[in-house]
């Protein structure tokens, strides 16, 4: 059932773990699902060559308008993640994909005109907010803050690429189980540089100083992650096309991260959305188009 008019998601969720209650309101739809979606959209990303903050955008557009919802159809779920993948690049991107190519990236499933009125349910039950402070932006400040000297410039990134891009993996690995949700954006970044760099820098740079302790339930969680991200290797700093050397680290890439969540004993199920094959064939289209 899909709603127009917006609610107060986190009044309702209070006493609830997000991950429980986006359970308890989505019957029809297994954790798993959640897990496919957003591990394609990440694929999709990358054929797209979009920024990670597009990604995490979408991401965060998809579990909060999935959380003033209830009784969402499986079927609808692509509909909803890919749409929110479109608003995130009008957002952020210079030259966002194109409406058309959007819904070819489905496999032609969803029709443009769908794409278009489940974009206006979005923005309705979003009540419009769409620049929140993402995991991956959090990271990103964070890892900054750890990397600067007192001669630096803020804005410019002072930190290693390679290593921000294993960060990143991380993150991506972490962020498409659904028990993400029952952590702060920010916790979930804290925890993650804590996996890189020694805790008295995390408590400096978190403003949590001089006690990290809030960050254990995170990093217990997510311990099985880092591990199978360890057992994967290190994922390479990819080059594309138009994209500056110094820019490269900032496209959201995709690797096997349903492999490696079945590491971590969780074992999603075989259903997949369409195939890295028709997203190569979209990112030849959106390259020729540019």
């Amino acid at each position: 059932m899909l709603r127009w008019g917006p609610c107060n998601v986190w009044a309702e969720t209070t006493g609830h773990k997000k991950s429980k209650y986006f359970q308890l309101k989505h019957p029809r739809i297994q954790p798993n699902t959640r897990s496919i979606l957003i591990d394609w959209l990440m694929e999709v990303s990358e054929a797209y060559t979009l920024h990670r903050q597009t990604f995490y955008l979408a991401q965060d557009y998809f579990d909060r308008f999935m959380l003033t919802q209830k009784n969402i159809e499986k079927g609808l779920v692509q509909l909803i993640g890919v749409t929110c993948l479109f608003i995130a690049a009008k957002m952020e991107e210079a030259c966002p994909p194109k409406l058309s190519e959007m819904a070819y990236v489905t496999a032609q499933t969803y029709y443009e005109d769908e794409i278009l009125e489940m974009e206006m349910l979005i923005l309705k039950a979003l009540k419009w907010n769409l620049f929140p402070e993402t995991a991956v932006s959090w990271l990103q400040l964070y890892f900054q803050m750890v990397s600067m000297n007192p001669n630096s410039d803020l804005m410019k990134p002072q930190f290693p690429q390679d290593t921000y891009v294993q960060m990143t993996k991380l993150l991506d690995l972490c962020i498409i189980d659904i028990k993400s949700m029952d952590f702060e954006y920010r916790v979930l970044a804290a925890s993650v540089l804590s996996n890189f760099v020694q805790q008295s820098t995390v408590e400096k740079v978190s403003g949590k100083n001089p006690d990290i302790s809030f960050l254990s339930p995170c990093l217990n969680w997510m311990a099985p992650f880092m591990k199978a991200a360890q057992l994967f290797g290190k994922v390479p700093l990819k080059d594309f096309k138009n994209v500056k050397s110094e820019d490269r680290h900032n496209i959201q890439t995709h690797t096997d991260y349903l492999s490696m969540q079945n590491m971590t004993g969780y074992t999603p199920d075989k259903t997949r959305l369409p195939s890295v094959i028709v997203t190569k064939q979209v990112a030849d289209l959106h390259m020729h188009k540019t």
